[in-house]
């Protein structure tokens, strides 16, 4: 058991011979088995430890990161810390410990987080927040964060320390049952392993296990939402065809988009998200946070901050061939075809292409109408959403519109053949 903690590092692969890494120390047996095993294993191994004063023995653990750092030959970075004493306590020193890691470190910087930690962050969150997410625990990279120790345990590290003859420090808040993780670690591990000695190795497994399974439905997912459509409106038709569990996964997937950020989306409320539009008409919902569903002409769309129609985005001219960002869309004109509409390169001429926004009166002469039709028309008659009909890209030359994404073509400039320009319109997710 003694290099089980080494082994465990040099598998993970984020210790690396000759590459910079910065380890977070604050003088535990975790740490100063991660810094003694990064210095093995041929890392350029510095530490930085963080003094927050908040313990009788914060001075002492700061003096004994020094004498190891001396004794190891590894550089050291000490930073005193004051900390707001309202809110998560824990929360504002990882926070803080973080970022001045990442303003420290050339390379990655290593948490010394191990499987026992793995269990208990996973036991907790599974306490308060269901679903698959909460299984997945501390990912071992996260940008240039990284945890090596993640496959060993505290066991496995003081084991390796003592065999290393290096001494560490205990932190006594891990003890304090004032804090939810010394309290899991206190009471529900230790009843854990009485079921099995491997109790916390095997959620350690299991969340990496469902971290690697994630990966799979993450492109389940994209290849539903393509299949959807371009953009955050999709059909509910499409939805409902679904199984249930991928349509819970793809709503998540447009509501963290909608909010620009992580956004839990409870079964119970993806329910309710996808009957919205049983009724038919205009219907939402709102889910708390400002973050809104809108069923509306058989789709269905995520809205932050109330229902309120979408504002024009600035117009911008479009080369050809040539992209083009437009709000939160990307229009994009080729040579030779190949988007979603083609127009004929003569009908066009040398002239330039505006990407705008629809503007009242505006008018074109779909293909197959036989005549003009204002753009209001057009998108009652396609049951284009109130909210969005402002923002969709409308591409005109010379005050002439050639095409409105999703809705339609001017008759006036529809080609074919290899002279042709293809125009595309992709809503950009997050």
């Amino acid at each position: 058991m003694t290099d089980a903690a080494l082994g465990a590092a040099q598998r993970s692969g984020l210790v690396l011979e000759g590459e910079p890494l910065l380890v977070m120390l604050s003088g535990g047996a975790d740490s100063v088995c991660l810094l003694d095993a990064a210095r093995r294993l041929g890392a350029w191994a510095s530490a930085l430890h963080v003094n927050y004063g908040l313990r009788e023995e914060a001075d002492g653990d700061e003096e004994h990161c020094r004498t190891l750092c001396e004794r190891l030959g590894v550089p050291l970075t000490v930073e005193t810390v004051a900390l707001p004493l309202e809110g998560n306590l824990q929360a504002h020193a990882r926070e803080a410990r973080y970022r001045l890691a990442e303003g420290l470190c050339t390379g990655d910087y290593a948490a010394a987080h191990t499987a026992s930690d793995q269990a208990e962050t996973v036991l907790m969150r599974l306490a308060v927040s269901p679903g698959r997410r909460a299984l997945l625990g501390m990912e071992p990279r996260r940008g240039r964060l990284v945890r090596p120790l993640l496959q060993s345990t505290a066991e496995e590290t003081r084991a390796y320390c003592r065999g290393r003859g290096l001494a560490w420090r205990e932190d006594s808040s891990n003890t304090d049952p004032r804090f939810a993780r010394a309290r899991v670690r206190g009471g529900l591990l230790p009843a854990l392993r009485s079921l099995g000695p491997a109790a916390e190795r095997t959620v350690a497994e299991t969340a990496l296990q469902l971290r690697d399974e994630a990966e799979v439905l993450d492109v389940a997912v994209a290849q539903a939402l393509a299949g959807l459509g371009s953009g955050p409106v999709v059909e509910q038709a499409g939805l409902a065809s679904m199984p249930r569990a991928l349509a819970r996964l793809v709503l998540r997937e447009l509501a963290e988009s909608a909010a620009g950020g992580p956004r839990s989306l409870s079964r119970p409320e993806a329910e309710s998200v996808l009957r919205l539009g049983e009724g038919g008409g205009s219907r939402s919902l709102d889910l708390g946070g400002g973050l809104r569903a809108v069923a509306e002409y058989g789709t269905l769309r995520f809205r932050l901050g109330g229902a309120t129609a979408e504002e024009a985005p600035e117009a911008v001219g479009l080369t050809v061939p040539g992209t083009v960002a437009f709000g939160e869309w990307e229009v994009s004109a080729r040579l030779g075809g190949g988007g979603e509409v083609a127009v004929s390169r003569a009908a066009l001429g040398e002239r330039a292409l505006l990407v705008r926004g629809w503007r009242d009166g505006d008018r074109m002469r779909p293909v197959g109408l036989g005549g003009t039709k204002t753009l209001q028309d057009l998108f009652t008659d396609k049951k284009v959403p109130q909210a969005l009909r402002r923002s969709l890209p409308v591409v005109e030359v010379s005050g002439e519109i050639v095409w409105v994404a999703g809705v339609a073509t001017d008759e006036r400039f529809l080609g074919e053949g290899p002279h042709v320009v293809g125009l595309s319109a992709r809503r950009r997710l997050g």
